[in-house]
């Protein structure tokens, strides 16, 4: 067993989608503590498919992806987040408006220009796997600066996440610590649509927070448990995904919910047990 896990790592494209995959999973896992907590968890699938739709648009101009994804999603979140309170449309709903018609319009896109190729696959489903190491460089860079925010403000965020009208009436700035939430967001989306496609991004940010509140009552335990189950999962996934020659993004996110039903199981039994 050992000599298959050392044969696993010591190939440079494991090394890096094992970097990668690690510290997207740890931002996606405390990030989406609080978006769960917010109701908001949907909101990966929203600003995915606009990261895909600028993708389709940056593969038409022949520009670089992440140069025309990150500033587009980054306005999308911001945008959700400005509608919450200048609009009669929900933020649910506001979500799943952006998301169709983003999705719809990527895929005309690509039609109309160069169709359906392995680079709109990558997107997708993910690609983790054929990183390079200027991919590497770029991943790292974003999600080392996502930790470092959310470690900044991880009191005031927690402030908005429980109480926003709590912390609005004790002089606390709600919309901007909401828009430092949204930004780390729409970074942690662009970087996990390389991980495991814009399709499956969802649920990087669903299930450990989901699996680490069927473990923990207290907020903080719930961060950590949800911190670490997350990176453990995204490693498993894509060892497996090596010894059984399938898709990576897809192998990470079912040992995810692996993880989930599982938490699920032991909540059935603490309570039986009690």
């Amino acid at each position: 067993m050992c000599e298959l896990l050392t044969e696993a790592v010591s190939y440079g494209f494991m090394q890096r989608a094992l970097i990668v995959g690690v510290l997207m999973s740890l931002c996606a896992g405390v990030l989406g503590v609080h978006l769960v907590l917010k109701r908001f968890s949907m909101i990966g699938d929203g600003l995915s498919h606009v990261g895909f739709a600028a993708l389709a648009l940056a593969s038409v101009l022949h520009f670089s992806p992440l140069a025309v994804s990150l500033p587009l999603v980054i306005a999308a979140a911001f945008f959700i987040l400005w509608a919450q309170g200048h609009s009669e449309i929900q933020g649910d709903a506001m979500v799943g408006v952006l998301s169709i018609g983003a999705l719809a319009f990527g895929m005309i896109l690509i039609a109309l220009t160069t169709g359906v190729n392995a680079d709109v696959n990558s997107y997708l489903f993910g690609s983790i796997l054929s990183m390079n190491k200027t991919d590497v460089v770029l991943s790292v860079t974003l999600c080392a600066g996502v930790f470092i925010l959310y470690i900044l403000f991880y009191q005031r965020v927690f402030a908005v996440t429980f109480d926003e009208t709590f912390a609005q009436a004790t002089g606390t700035p709600t919309g901007y610590y909401q828009a430092v939430l949204s930004l780390m967001t729409a970074v942690t989306i662009v970087v996990g649509m390389r991980v495991v496609g814009a399709l499956l991004i969802s649920g990087l940010i669903i299930f450990p927070a989901l699996s680490a509140m069927r473990l923990c009552r207290r907020y903080r335990s719930v961060v950590i448990v949800a911190a670490v189950l997350s990176p453990v999962c995204c490693v498993i996934g894509l060892l497996l995904s090596f010894f059984c020659s399938a898709p990576a993004g897809a192998g990470i996110i079912l040992v995810q919910l692996a993880a989930y039903l599982l938490t699920v199981f032991i909540s059935i039994l603490r309570g039986r047990s009690a």
